[in-house]
């Protein structure tokens, strides 16, 4: 079979689940990935011929798409802040909101101090927002925790292949009492952080009927869910964390619930905090939070 003519079953098989758009984006991401054709090359290989092997996998792909499954898992990996990512089952998605709060990161003036600042990454999954500081941010000391040994696993994978080097610490940070006394050795200044970064579990389970089937079923909801009678948990807790571990002029970064924007700004003002600063995302939701001590 052709590959312009597996193309038009592609296309039809998808139809009913994605728009056309988001189809001839799959279709490109794939051709790359099982036979190495960009885009251009498609175009010039209109004869392309695709062997029964070929066929199989792409109708395992196919199958895997008809039930929602992200092309990010399917191929196992992600783009995120112009580098790529390992991801799978273990690991959230990338996503494009949290680029900007990367990029809100890096355009702070704290982070042209003319010594090496220290940056700690709560949650991290896939390692992606620590790495991208690290990687635009050479001379930063960069650490990152999370509770999954598997999510770390991918983690300290995507650190390598990025050629940067993180600190990553498995714990869970709802029972950390004191940053300075996490578990590592490495760490130069242990008592303080001049940046803390957290993206934590905030969708409330009562906001799963607007999950979309392809984060639902596949994304980790250990990363994802919290319970509706608290859903500030993981920020109440960051904060008191870094009122004890942020260094003087420190700045601490949140990734929010766009529906609890006002609530987490509260928080913050009633824990203390100043110049608490939020921001919208590219889709025009709260979605980011900038604070100090």
């Amino acid at each position: 079979m052709l590959l312009k003519q597996y193309k038009n079953h592609f296309f039809d098989s998808l139809k009913n689940i994605q728009d056309e758009q988001e189809i001839e984006s799959f279709f490109f991401i794939l051709t790359e990935y099982l036979h190495n054709l960009k885009r251009v090359d498609v175009a010039l290989n209109p004869n392309f011929e695709l062997s029964e092997d070929d066929v199989e996998k792409w109708n395992s792909i196919l199958a895997d798409l008809q039930q929602e499954k992200p092309i990010q898992y399917i191929t196992g990996e992600a783009w995120f802040y112009g580098l790529q990512f390992e991801v799978n089952e273990n690991t959230l998605i990338p996503r494009p909101e949290t680029e900007e709060l990367v990029e809100w990161i890096l355009n702070s003036p704290i982070t042209h101090y003319p010594l090496p600042i220290t940056i700690l990454d709560i949650g991290t999954g896939s390692g992606c927002i620590p790495i991208s500081l690290k990687a635009n941010l050479p001379q930063a000391n960069v650490s990152a925790i999370d509770v999954s040994e598997k999510a770390l696993e991918v983690a300290k994978r995507n650190a390598v292949s990025n050629k940067v080097e993180i600190n990553f610490i498995q714990t869970n940070i709802l029972e950390v009492e004191d940053l300075s006394q996490l578990p590592s050795p490495n760490f130069h200044h242990p008592s303080s952080f001049n940046i803390i970064v957290s993206n934590p579990p905030y969708v409330r389970n009562l906001e799963k009927q607007e999950i979309k089937k392809n984060v639902l079923d596949y994304e980790p909801h250990l990363a994802l869910f919290v319970e509706n009678t608290d859903a500030l948990l993981f920020y109440r807790k960051i904060a008191q964390l870094a009122l004890k571990n942020l260094s003087p002029n420190g700045l601490l970064f949140f990734e929010i619930n766009q529906y609890l924007g006002k609530e987490t700004v509260e928080l913050l003002k009633n824990l203390g905090f100043k110049n608490i600063d939020l921001k919208k995302d590219i889709y025009g939701n709260d979605r980011m939070i900038r604070c100090s001590v």
